[in-house]
């Protein structure tokens, strides 16, 4: 192993560690929303949201959301796509946003291939995790991303190493997970093309709801 691979692996761990610091102390101020996510729009420029059922009470325990929205959108020429935004108002260990790549293949889902889209919505540039998942003959397009805290952000990683230094010197945790999901029906073009055409009509609300 390279002097230049041990120093990143190095400062990795030492990252992640501090980072596991500031989940589990008590230092960081609870920030909680200005407003419910339940009321973010149901009517995002063609699409219409209905809330999907809520989840079973030993899942909300699980997944140790602040707040969560669970809802499918449609718009007039039949996409449909479900939107799960998931927020943390402090992130402590033990009680921190759950990854897809766990919950998905914990609820049956297996991931088939992996990739990062770049995306610009309203004036952002940032990149989101796209998945395609899949259970028996079902098939679904995932994309998922981290929101909160000023920025947008697709690695797990990129995601630790700004939960620590907003810790640190803002004494901010707060955060949320924020997935689009899109059946699979034909092909995979079709899903992505509704997967990002709602991504931009939601992404200028989801900015002003997670600070």
């Amino acid at each position: 192993m390279s002097g230049s691979l041990y120093a990143r692996t190095f400062v990795l761990v030492l990252a992640l560690l501090a980072t596991r610091q500031v989940i589990a102390g008590r230092s960081s101020v609870e920030r909680p929303l200005s407003a419910p996510l339940a009321a973010l729009p149901l009517e995002l420029e063609r699409w219409r949201g209905a809330d999907a059922p809520a989840f079973a009470p030993e899942i909300e325990r699980t997944l140790g959301a602040d707040e969560y929205i669970n809802r499918v959108y449609r718009d007039p020429d039949g996409a449909a796509v479900a939107l799960y935004v998931a927020f943390y108002a402090t992130q402590r260990h033990g009680d921190a946003i759950h990854s897809p790549q766990q919950c998905l293949p914990g609820t049956g889902w297996e991931p088939v291939s992996r990739s990062r889209v770049a995306v610009k919505a309203a004036s952002e540039r940032f990149s989101v995790n796209r998945y395609i998942v899949q259970k028996r003959s079902q098939r679904q397009l995932v994309m998922y991303w981290f929101q909160g805290r000023g920025r947008s952000v697709a690695s797990e990683y990129a995601n630790k190493f700004h939960l620590l230094a907003d810790g640190l010197l803002h004494r901010r945790t707060d955060g949320a997970l924020v997935r689009v999901i899109a059946p699979i029906t034909g092909s995979e073009h079709v899903a992505d093309a509704a997967a990002l055409r709602f991504l931009h009509a939601v992404h200028p609300h989801l900015a002003r709801w997670l600070p």
